[in-house]
Protein backbone atom coordinates (compact mmCIF):
# COMPACT_ATOMS: atom_id res chain seq x y z
CA UNK A 1 0.00 0.00 0.00
CA UNK A 2 2.91 2.36 0.69
CA UNK A 3 5.65 1.35 -1.71
CA UNK A 4 7.45 4.68 -1.31
CA UNK A 5 7.11 4.88 2.50
CA UNK A 6 9.94 7.21 3.72
CA UNK A 7 10.25 5.50 7.14
CA UNK A 8 10.41 1.89 5.98
CA UNK A 9 13.56 0.16 7.27
CA UNK A 10 14.05 -3.36 5.95
CA UNK A 11 15.50 -5.97 8.27
CA UNK A 12 19.12 -6.76 7.38
CA UNK A 13 19.73 -9.75 9.69
CA UNK A 14 17.47 -11.90 11.82
CA UNK A 15 19.21 -12.97 15.01
CA UNK A 16 18.01 -15.46 17.61
CA UNK A 17 19.51 -15.22 21.10
CA UNK A 18 18.74 -18.04 23.54
CA UNK A 19 19.50 -17.22 27.17
CA UNK A 20 16.89 -18.76 29.42
CA UNK A 21 17.98 -18.05 33.02
CA UNK A 22 18.81 -17.30 35.76
CA UNK A 23 17.83 -13.63 36.00
CA UNK A 24 21.34 -12.45 36.79
CA UNK A 25 22.82 -14.32 33.85
CA UNK A 26 20.17 -12.87 31.55
CA UNK A 27 21.06 -9.35 32.74
CA UNK A 28 24.78 -9.82 32.16
CA UNK A 29 24.19 -11.10 28.63
CA UNK A 30 22.67 -7.79 27.51
CA UNK A 31 26.01 -6.18 26.51
CA UNK A 32 25.85 -8.47 23.46
CA UNK A 33 22.94 -6.38 22.21
CA UNK A 34 25.21 -3.38 21.76
CA UNK A 35 27.73 -5.31 19.68
CA UNK A 36 25.11 -7.05 17.57
CA UNK A 37 23.58 -3.67 16.72
CA UNK A 38 27.02 -2.33 15.79
CA UNK A 39 28.02 -5.32 13.68
CA UNK A 40 24.62 -5.74 12.01
CA UNK A 41 22.82 -2.38 11.63
CA UNK A 42 19.14 -2.92 10.99
CA UNK A 43 19.10 -6.37 12.57
CA UNK A 44 15.96 -7.85 14.11
CA UNK A 45 16.72 -9.58 17.43
CA UNK A 46 14.56 -12.31 18.95
CA UNK A 47 15.44 -13.22 22.56
CA UNK A 48 14.10 -16.41 24.14
CA UNK A 49 14.17 -16.49 27.96
CA UNK A 50 12.40 -17.75 31.04
CA UNK A 51 12.26 -14.22 32.49
CA UNK A 52 11.13 -11.79 29.78
CA UNK A 53 10.21 -9.08 32.31
CA UNK A 54 13.89 -8.44 33.14
CA UNK A 55 14.81 -7.55 29.56
CA UNK A 56 14.70 -3.91 28.39
CA UNK A 57 11.40 -3.44 26.59
CA UNK A 58 11.77 -1.39 23.42
CA UNK A 59 15.43 -2.39 23.01
CA UNK A 60 14.71 -5.84 21.59
CA UNK A 61 12.35 -6.39 18.66
CA UNK A 62 10.89 -9.68 19.93
CA UNK A 63 11.04 -11.09 23.46
CA UNK A 64 9.64 -14.60 23.89
CA UNK A 65 9.05 -16.56 27.07
CA UNK A 66 10.39 -20.07 26.78
CA UNK A 67 7.47 -22.49 26.50
CA UNK A 68 6.22 -25.14 24.09
CA UNK A 69 4.52 -22.65 21.77
CA UNK A 70 7.62 -20.46 21.44
CA UNK A 71 9.94 -23.41 20.85
CA UNK A 72 7.59 -24.84 18.24
CA UNK A 73 7.31 -21.69 16.16
CA UNK A 74 11.02 -20.83 16.38
CA UNK A 75 11.91 -24.17 14.83
CA UNK A 76 9.75 -23.29 11.83
CA UNK A 77 11.48 -19.94 11.22
CA UNK A 78 14.69 -18.98 9.48
CA UNK A 79 17.38 -16.84 11.12
CA UNK A 80 20.69 -15.56 9.82
CA UNK A 81 22.41 -16.04 13.18
CA UNK A 82 21.40 -18.19 16.17
CA UNK A 83 23.19 -18.04 19.53
CA UNK A 84 22.60 -20.30 22.52
CA UNK A 85 24.45 -19.46 25.75
CA UNK A 86 22.86 -22.13 27.97
CA UNK A 87 23.98 -25.72 28.49
CA UNK A 88 20.51 -26.94 29.43
CA UNK A 89 19.41 -29.72 27.10
CA UNK A 90 16.24 -27.98 25.97
CA UNK A 91 18.17 -24.86 24.94
CA UNK A 92 20.81 -26.94 23.16
CA UNK A 93 18.14 -28.96 21.35
CA UNK A 94 16.54 -25.77 20.11
CA UNK A 95 19.82 -24.51 18.64
CA UNK A 96 20.30 -27.89 16.98
CA UNK A 97 16.90 -27.72 15.28
CA UNK A 98 16.54 -24.03 14.49
CA UNK A 99 17.26 -22.97 10.90
CA UNK A 100 20.29 -20.65 10.68
CA UNK A 101 23.48 -20.77 8.56
CA UNK A 102 25.57 -19.30 11.42
CA UNK A 103 25.26 -20.80 14.89
CA UNK A 104 27.20 -20.09 18.09
CA UNK A 105 27.25 -21.53 21.59
CA UNK A 106 26.03 -24.93 22.67
CA UNK A 107 24.10 -27.58 20.79
CA UNK A 108 22.95 -31.13 21.58
CA UNK A 109 24.83 -34.18 20.35
CA UNK A 110 22.04 -36.15 18.65
CA UNK A 111 23.43 -39.63 19.37
CA UNK A 112 23.63 -39.30 23.17
CA UNK A 113 21.83 -36.06 24.13
CA UNK A 114 24.90 -34.41 25.67
CA UNK A 115 25.16 -30.57 25.53
CA UNK A 116 28.24 -29.78 23.45
CA UNK A 117 30.10 -26.80 21.92
CA UNK A 118 28.85 -26.17 18.40
CA UNK A 119 32.31 -24.94 17.33
CA UNK A 120 35.72 -24.26 18.83
CA UNK A 121 34.73 -20.71 19.87
CA UNK A 122 32.57 -22.27 22.58
CA UNK A 123 35.26 -24.65 23.89
CA UNK A 124 36.74 -22.29 26.50
CA UNK A 125 33.47 -21.37 28.17
CA UNK A 126 32.26 -24.96 27.97
CA UNK A 127 35.35 -26.44 29.62
CA UNK A 128 35.56 -23.87 32.43
CA UNK A 129 32.00 -24.84 33.29
CA UNK A 130 32.91 -28.54 33.50
CA UNK A 131 36.32 -28.66 35.18
CA UNK A 132 37.04 -26.80 38.43
CA UNK A 133 40.78 -26.64 37.78
CA UNK A 134 40.16 -24.82 34.50
CA UNK A 135 37.56 -22.57 36.08
CA UNK A 136 39.98 -21.64 38.88
CA UNK A 137 42.67 -20.78 36.34
CA UNK A 138 40.38 -18.65 34.18
CA UNK A 139 41.24 -14.94 34.03
CA UNK A 140 38.48 -13.79 31.69
CA UNK A 141 35.30 -12.02 32.90
CA UNK A 142 32.03 -13.69 31.99
CA UNK A 143 31.06 -10.97 29.52
CA UNK A 144 34.34 -11.32 27.66
CA UNK A 145 33.84 -15.09 27.51
CA UNK A 146 30.40 -14.85 25.90
CA UNK A 147 31.62 -12.21 23.42
CA UNK A 148 34.45 -14.52 22.35
CA UNK A 149 31.99 -17.42 22.15
CA UNK A 150 30.13 -15.36 19.53
CA UNK A 151 33.30 -14.48 17.60
CA UNK A 152 33.65 -10.93 18.97
CA UNK A 153 36.35 -9.21 20.97
CA UNK A 154 35.06 -7.50 24.10
CA UNK A 155 35.44 -3.69 24.07
CA UNK A 156 33.87 -2.83 27.40
CA UNK A 157 30.28 -2.76 26.14
CA UNK A 158 27.92 -1.82 28.98
CA UNK A 159 24.72 -3.61 29.95
CA UNK A 160 21.42 -2.65 28.31
CA UNK A 161 18.93 -2.15 31.12
CA UNK A 162 15.72 -0.40 32.13
CA UNK A 163 15.94 1.78 35.26
CA UNK A 164 12.12 2.09 35.42
CA UNK A 165 12.49 5.78 36.24
CA UNK A 166 9.40 6.46 34.14
CA UNK A 167 7.15 4.60 36.60
CA UNK A 168 6.95 7.55 39.02
CA UNK A 169 7.64 5.59 42.20
CA UNK A 170 7.44 7.55 45.45
CA UNK A 171 10.75 7.44 47.31
CA UNK A 172 9.93 10.03 49.97
CA UNK A 173 10.63 7.48 52.76
CA UNK A 174 14.29 7.28 51.70
CA UNK A 175 16.89 9.31 53.58
CA UNK A 176 17.19 12.76 51.95
CA UNK A 177 20.31 13.86 50.12
CA UNK A 178 21.32 15.90 53.17
CA UNK A 179 21.73 12.63 55.12
CA UNK A 180 24.71 11.66 52.97
CA UNK A 181 25.26 9.31 50.05
CA UNK A 182 22.79 6.42 50.10
CA UNK A 183 24.54 3.06 50.28
CA UNK A 184 22.32 0.11 49.43
CA UNK A 185 23.08 -3.01 51.44
CA UNK A 186 21.88 -6.12 49.65
CA UNK A 187 21.97 -8.51 52.61
CA UNK A 188 21.08 -11.86 51.01
CA UNK A 189 22.56 -14.24 48.48
CA UNK A 190 19.90 -16.85 47.74
CA UNK A 191 19.70 -20.35 49.17
CA UNK A 192 21.94 -22.28 46.75
CA UNK A 193 25.37 -21.22 48.02
CA UNK A 194 24.84 -20.19 51.62
CA UNK A 195 28.63 -20.17 52.17
CA UNK A 196 28.40 -16.60 50.84
CA UNK A 197 26.28 -15.30 53.71
CA UNK A 198 27.72 -12.61 55.96
CA UNK A 199 26.71 -12.66 59.62
CA UNK A 200 24.21 -10.24 61.17
CA UNK A 201 26.94 -8.98 63.50
CA UNK A 202 29.13 -8.03 60.54
CA UNK A 203 26.26 -6.19 58.84
CA UNK A 204 25.54 -4.26 62.04
CA UNK A 205 29.20 -3.27 62.36
CA UNK A 206 29.29 -2.06 58.74
CA UNK A 207 26.06 -0.07 59.13
CA UNK A 208 27.35 1.66 62.25
CA UNK A 209 30.62 2.58 60.57
CA UNK A 210 28.78 3.98 57.55
CA UNK A 211 26.47 6.02 59.74
CA UNK A 212 29.37 7.42 61.77
CA UNK A 213 31.13 8.48 58.55
CA UNK A 214 28.09 10.36 57.20
CA UNK A 215 26.61 7.78 54.85
CA UNK A 216 22.95 6.76 54.75
CA UNK A 217 22.66 2.94 54.68
CA UNK A 218 19.54 1.51 53.02
CA UNK A 219 18.70 -2.18 53.50
CA UNK A 220 17.74 -4.10 50.36
CA UNK A 221 16.41 -7.58 49.73
CA UNK A 222 13.47 -9.80 48.95
CA UNK A 223 11.17 -11.99 50.98
CA UNK A 224 14.04 -14.24 52.10
CA UNK A 225 15.95 -11.26 53.50
CA UNK A 226 12.92 -9.56 55.08
CA UNK A 227 13.33 -10.97 58.64
CA UNK A 228 17.04 -10.19 58.70
CA UNK A 229 16.50 -6.66 57.35
CA UNK A 230 13.89 -5.98 60.02
CA UNK A 231 16.39 -7.16 62.62
CA UNK A 232 19.12 -4.93 61.20
CA UNK A 233 16.76 -1.97 61.06
CA UNK A 234 15.78 -2.45 64.70
CA UNK A 235 19.42 -2.73 65.78
CA UNK A 236 20.81 0.22 63.82
CA UNK A 237 17.99 2.46 62.65
CA UNK A 238 19.08 1.97 59.03
CA UNK A 239 16.41 2.73 56.43
CA UNK A 240 14.36 -0.23 55.24
CA UNK A 241 11.35 0.20 52.98
CA UNK A 242 10.31 -3.46 52.66
CA UNK A 243 10.04 -5.76 49.66
CA UNK A 244 8.83 -4.87 46.17
CA UNK A 245 8.07 -6.37 42.75
CA UNK A 246 11.18 -6.59 40.57
CA UNK A 247 10.74 -3.36 38.51
CA UNK A 248 10.04 -1.45 41.72
CA UNK A 249 13.10 -2.98 43.37
CA UNK A 250 15.32 -2.10 40.41
CA UNK A 251 14.23 1.51 40.61
CA UNK A 252 14.85 1.54 44.36
CA UNK A 253 18.42 0.38 43.71
CA UNK A 254 18.75 3.18 41.16
CA UNK A 255 18.24 5.70 43.99
CA UNK A 256 21.49 4.55 45.63
CA UNK A 257 24.91 6.14 45.20
CA UNK A 258 26.62 2.80 45.86
CA UNK A 259 25.70 -0.83 46.46
CA UNK A 260 27.24 -3.43 48.78
CA UNK A 261 26.27 -6.91 47.65
CA UNK A 262 27.16 -10.56 47.41
CA UNK A 263 27.37 -12.42 44.09
CA UNK A 264 23.64 -12.53 43.44
CA UNK A 265 20.93 -10.91 41.33
CA UNK A 266 21.46 -7.62 43.18
CA UNK A 267 25.06 -7.55 41.96
CA UNK A 268 23.99 -7.86 38.33
CA UNK A 269 21.37 -5.13 38.75
CA UNK A 270 23.90 -2.83 40.42
CA UNK A 271 26.42 -3.28 37.59
CA UNK A 272 23.67 -2.81 35.00
CA UNK A 273 22.61 0.45 36.71
CA UNK A 274 26.26 1.58 36.59
CA UNK A 275 26.48 1.98 40.34
CA UNK A 276 29.76 1.73 42.25
CA UNK A 277 29.52 -1.88 43.36
CA UNK A 278 31.29 -3.22 46.43
CA UNK A 279 31.23 -6.93 45.73
CA UNK A 280 31.82 -9.43 48.54
CA UNK A 281 33.12 -12.67 47.07
CA UNK A 282 34.55 -15.86 48.48
CA UNK A 283 33.62 -19.08 46.61
CA UNK A 284 33.78 -17.83 43.01
CA UNK A 285 36.69 -16.97 40.74
CA UNK A 286 37.11 -13.18 41.21
CA UNK A 287 38.15 -12.77 37.56
CA UNK A 288 34.61 -13.71 36.52
CA UNK A 289 33.22 -10.32 37.53
CA UNK A 290 33.73 -7.08 35.62
CA UNK A 291 32.71 -4.03 37.65
CA UNK A 292 33.51 -1.74 34.70
CA UNK A 293 35.93 0.27 36.82
CA UNK A 294 33.23 1.21 39.33
CA UNK A 295 33.60 -0.10 42.87
CA UNK A 296 35.78 -2.83 44.34
CA UNK A 297 35.77 -6.57 44.90
CA UNK A 298 36.56 -7.54 48.50
CA UNK A 299 37.34 -11.03 49.77
CA UNK A 300 37.92 -12.64 53.18
CA UNK A 301 41.37 -12.42 54.75
CA UNK A 302 41.44 -16.23 54.80
CA UNK A 303 41.81 -18.13 51.53
CA UNK A 304 38.55 -19.81 50.57
CA UNK A 305 38.84 -23.58 50.04
CA UNK A 306 35.21 -24.15 49.01
CA UNK A 307 35.19 -23.24 45.30
CA UNK A 308 31.57 -23.34 44.07
CA UNK A 309 30.44 -25.19 47.19
CA UNK A 310 27.23 -24.60 49.14
CA UNK A 311 28.66 -25.91 52.40
CA UNK A 312 31.97 -25.10 54.06
CA UNK A 313 34.53 -27.89 54.35
CA UNK A 314 35.96 -26.28 57.49
CA UNK A 315 32.62 -25.88 59.25
CA UNK A 316 32.80 -22.07 59.53
CA UNK A 317 32.53 -20.01 56.36
CA UNK A 318 35.53 -17.87 55.48
CA UNK A 319 33.06 -14.97 55.16
CA UNK A 320 33.49 -14.62 58.91
CA UNK A 321 37.07 -13.59 58.07
CA UNK A 322 35.86 -10.65 56.00
CA UNK A 323 35.93 -7.75 58.50
CA UNK A 324 33.39 -4.95 58.31
CA UNK A 325 36.27 -2.46 58.21
CA UNK A 326 37.49 -3.90 54.89
CA UNK A 327 34.06 -3.47 53.29
CA UNK A 328 33.70 0.01 54.81
CA UNK A 329 37.04 1.12 53.35
CA UNK A 330 35.94 -0.10 49.92
CA UNK A 331 32.75 1.96 50.21
CA UNK A 332 34.70 5.09 51.15
CA UNK A 333 37.12 4.58 48.24
CA UNK A 334 34.29 3.96 45.75
CA UNK A 335 31.69 6.50 46.92
CA UNK A 336 33.47 9.56 48.30
CA UNK A 337 31.49 12.11 50.28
Amino acid sequence: MCGDCPVYEPVTKRILLIKLGAIGDVIRTTPLLRRLRQEYPGCYITWLTLTPAILPQGQIEEILKFDYASALQLQARQFDIAINLDKEKEACALLLNVQAPSKFGYTLRPYDGVPWPINELADHKYLTGVFDQLSLGNTKPYVQEIFELCGFDFRGEEYVFDTHDDKGYNWAPLPPASAGPRIGLNTGCGDRWTTRLWSTEKWIALIQQLQAAGYAPVLLGGEAEHPRNLELQAATGAAYLGTFPLPHFINLMNQMQGIVTQVTMGMHISIALRKPTILMNNIFNPHEFDLYGRGQLVQPNRQCVCFYRGTCRLGTSCMEDLPAEKVFEAVVASVPQ
